[in-house]
């Protein structure tokens, strides 16, 4: 539920301000760990496939690497009213 907030934070951030490497981070590492974590873990529940569960681990390292990239995120770089969209 936290990740999923955090990719709609992540979102609107990149609509403030597009140009940042840390939040295009974010947005990837987020996604991908939610198809890798959920997605093996939900796999894995509905199938006998056991080697399913290590590929958890992956999600879950994605999803640090989503925090730690949006805690990178210099609140600084957000866009001033009348500079939405520029680079």
């Amino acid at each position: 539920m936290y990740h999923a907030l955090a990719l709609v934070a992540v979102g609107l951030l990149a609509v403030a301000r597009p140009a940042s490497r840390a939040l295009d981070l974010a947005g990837w590492a987020f996604f991908a760990g939610t198809l890798l974590f959920s997605g093996s873990l939900y796999a894995l529940a509905l199938s006998e496939a056991r080697w399913l569960g290590a590929i958890t681990p992956f999600g879950g390292v994605s999803f640090l690497v989503g925090w730690a990239a949006l805690a990178a995120h210099r609140p600084g770089a957000v866009a001033k009213p009348g500079e939405i969209g520029e680079v």
